[in-house]
């Protein structure tokens, strides 16, 4: 949270970070909004806006149009806003229990130990770069995922490497569910992470906010716990 945010600043911040992500973001709205979070430098040429906070440094891109709808630029951007903040949380460490709700369109991965965490987003993509969201697509001829479905579940793995713990939360069972399709990779490519899974729940993820979620997912691990 930007404590020193007011007014339309402090409405585009929490824009930024909104879900699902929002279509009226505008540009000149997030250079003000940027260029009023403390130790920020700004450096704006040739249609690019290169901002660095304590360390951390982003390019964006002046979009054509007067709104952001580019995701990808949207992600980094809220990768910096979260590093880049002077308090901003360590890497996560070995022990951390996390929780990954996934679909066919979205991962998001949560610390399942803190109460309203901001998750890590990743978001597949297409490989024309136009920013459509993956939906499974399976091959009647031998079952086989498309390379950008696959590098979807490894762009998901890679950012579980330092969990001690992992709890799936998915929609659907069998082939139909991206939760699985996910544990079935990780068995296959990642048998390491892949023996850290301690659960996969089937949850009604769409009529779930995200406190509802994480609330779950606390349950989940005080009762491995206690079985323990």
């Amino acid at each position: 949270m930007e404590t020193e945010l007011t007014g339309t600043h402090r409405t585009t911040y929490d824009a930024v970070f909104q879900h699902p992500i929002s279509r009226n973001l505008v540009w000149r709205d997030v250079r003000s909004m940027l260029g009023a979070l403390s130790g920020v430098e700004q450096d704006e040429r040739n249609g690019t806006l290169k901002v660095t906070r304590n360390g951390r440094t982003v390019v964006l891109h002046e979009p054509i149009r007067k709104n952001v709808t580019d995701v990808q630029e949207l992600m980094n951007l809220r990768r910096f806003l979260e590093h880049s903040k002077a308090t901003a949380q360590a890497p996560m460490q070995a022990g951390t229990h996390l929780l990954v709700v996934i679909d066919h369109r979205l991962a998001r991965i949560y610390r399942a130990e803190l109460h309203g965490s901001i998750p890590q987003r990743v978001v597949p993509y297409d490989r024309s770069g136009s920013g459509r969201h993956l939906h499974y697509v399976q091959d009647d001829s031998n079952g086989q995922r498309k390379p950008e479905i696959k590098n979807f579940y490894e762009a998901v793995a890679k950012t579980l490497q330092e969990a001690e713990k992992i709890l799936l939360f998915g929609s659907g069972t069998g082939a139909s569910s991206a939760m699985e399709q996910l544990l079935a990779a990780l068995k296959h490519d990642h048998k390491a992470l892949a023996d850290r899974v301690v659960g996969c729940v089937v949850v009604d993820e769409p009529h779930l906010t995200e406190d509802q979620l994480l609330a779950q997912a606390r349950r989940f691990y005080e009762d491995l716990s206690h079985a323990e």
